[in-house]
């Protein structure tokens, strides 16, 4: 990773050569290597092997300074069978050793089609301003992917053709924004420092999660990030800043609760309606009749196979949605796989495809509010939806987040529905940023209240009144798309402590601790143990009455 890695920035003097115009990859050489690591489900293979084949790269990018800046942010698709890319910013520098040339770093991730998968990499190459361009070398190293690892490594073909690119004033402009809203940040072991007594080994701790599946970890205390690093197995990961995360299902938090609760800011009705009338397929004979939106938030319909924690979710049955590629068929088995088994609101089964159906009652709700035919963002030529509308345009800008969590997985056909209950990219910035706006803003924008407040309170265990339900254990609840666990036990306390947690498949998870404090960590070994950095925290600024 050392190759791919900038020095370090001892000015802002301008590089022999300025790169603005589009960057193709080509024909990738020989000389290349594919170590698999992991293939539970046998990708490397699938589909002719075209997991071992970069998709098209095709991107305009603007310089400015030392950065190097794609056009488009986000997830984009494409058509090859296994691979999307997500673009980053990089850098530009000159190295005596390159001639009249200037090196570019950028980093960029592979997320697998119709998954979350990501695995992080970075690419390298020289070029001149005139188009003059060497091949690209990149390197993947890591992953948040519990079932596909590996290492790849090798050169492509490239093309520059330099050229001016319309609204690259404004794309220049809205990356310095993003990088002076970003919180500021400080390696973790600055924690000892600024906090006398504290244990930054006990945050991402050995004795909790592995090291070959940390992907970082951090915490975030009265508006500071401590960060941790991002290893790879070649060396730290020189874009810590940049790197793609995946939800999983921190998004039924988000893209879910998040989501819920500012629709019901508006219109406080909503999750007391009924999902069969906004969901068609879910009104059959057999229907969801007398669930409302509120039930399928809380994992609390009354439909399943098996009571047992999450058996159902667990299940080889459970392919059939997270394959599917359309919103019918999506739909198809959301609505109908699971029979009526108890009222609904009684008992908490964990089901990704409740959320599916979550996610498309509120938008169909929202609809109804503010017209179907017309885009709630004049102009657009889409369909008006929750996420794009009331979160992507109005609430991500506002709390500064990155431009890569505006941009959600979604169904391969027409609909293009955003799948609710996985699918997001998140940066730790964001990811600390999110924490804070819930824990410490309370959903509120300056004097707005943009997130219902009681519905928020209930999720964060600040209503003692409604907990939530049981979720598979005694000390563990889940209410409006959020868990909490009570620390007492563990943490020897007098009360009951609840801390509320996101939580995510493979390994992640996001806790918010009673004292403003949240702890944070990405993995994909498939451990949830936080308990050292729950006592650490509680050590710092006290939570938890013994």
């Amino acid at each position: 990773m050392t190759a791919f890695t900038p020095p370090t920035e001892g000015g802002v003097a301008d590089t022999r050569q300025v790169f603005q115009g589009r960057l193709r990859l080509g024909q990738e050489r020989p000389e290349r290597g594919f170590r698999a690591l992991l293939d539970r489900y046998g990708d490397a293979t699938a589909n002719n092997r075209a997991a071992l084949h970069l998709p098209d790269f095709d991107a305009l990018l603007v310089q400015s300074g030392r950065a190097l800046i794609p056009v488009r942010r986000g997830t984009i698709p494409g058509t090859h069978a296994e691979w999307e890319l997500i673009l980053e910013p990089g850098r530009v520098w000159d190295e005596s050793g390159d001639g009249d040339a200037t090196r570019a770093a950028l980093p960029f991730t592979l997320e697998e089609r119709n998954a979350n998968c990501m695995h992080q990499g970075v690419l390298t190459f020289l070029f001149h301003g005139d188009g003059r361009i060497s091949d690209v070398a990149f390197e993947i190293a890591h992953e948040t992917c519990a079932y596909f690892q590996f290492d790849w490594w090798g050169y492509a073909a490239a093309t520059y053709t330099p050229q001016e690119i319309p609204g690259a004033a404004e794309v220049v402009a809205r990356y310095r924004a993003e990088i002076r809203a970003r919180l500021p940040r400080r390696p973790i072991e600055s924690l000892a420092r600024d906090f006398p007594g504290a244990r930054p080994e006990d945050f991402g701790s050995v004795r909790e999660v592995p090291p070959r599946s940390l992907t970082t970890h951090g915490l975030v205390v009265d508006g500071v990030l401590y960060a941790g690093d991002c290893p790879t197995r070649f060396g730290p990961y020189p874009f810590c800043d940049e790197l793609d995360l995946p939800s999983y299902s921190l998004a039924k938090s988000i893209d879910g609760g998040i989501a819920s609760m500012a629709l019901a800011a508006r219109y406080p009705e909503v999750l007391r309606a009924s999902v069969a009338d906004y969901v068609p397929p879910c009104a059959g004979p057999d229907g969801w009749q007398g669930i409302t939106i509120e039930n399928t938030l809380d994992m609390a319909t009354g439909r399943f196979l098996s009571a047992d924690d999450q058996r159902d979710e667990d299940a080889a049955d459970m392919l059939d949605f997270f394959t599917a590629e359309t919103h019918a068929a999506k739909l198809a088995f959301a609505c109908t796989h699971y029979p009526h088994r108890e009222p609904p609101g009684t008992r908490w089964v964990y089901h990704t495809s409740d959320s599916y159906v979550l996610g498309t009652a509120l938008d169909a709700f929202y609809r109804g509010k503010v017209g179907a035919d017309e885009d709630a963002r004049a102009g657009e030529g889409v369909r008006p939806e929750v996420y794009r509308d009331l979160l992507a345009h109005d609430l991500w800008p506002a709390l500064d987040l990155s431009p890569a969590l505006a941009v959600p997985q979604r169904t391969y056909d027409a609909v293009r529905q955003n799948w609710t209950g996985y699918g997001l990219t998140l940066h730790a910035d964001d990811v600390a940023k999110l924490a804070t706006f819930l824990q410490i803003s309370g959903g509120r924008l300056g004097t707005r209240q943009v997130l219902d407040r009681g519905l928020l309170d209930e999720a964060l265990q600040r209503d003692a009144a409604h907990r939530g339900l049981r979720a598979g254990a005694d000390d563990l609840r889940y209410n409006h798309g959020f868990w909490a666990w009570n620390a007492q036990r563990t943490l020897g306390c007098r009360e009951p402590t609840w801390i509320p947690f996101m939580s995510g498949y493979g390994g992640i998870i996001v806790a918010m601790f009673p004292n403003g404090m949240t702890y944070y960590y990405f993995s994909d070994g498939g451990v949830f143990r936080w308990a050292l950095a729950a006592a650490a925290a509680d050590r710092m600024r006290s939570f938890c009455t013994k």
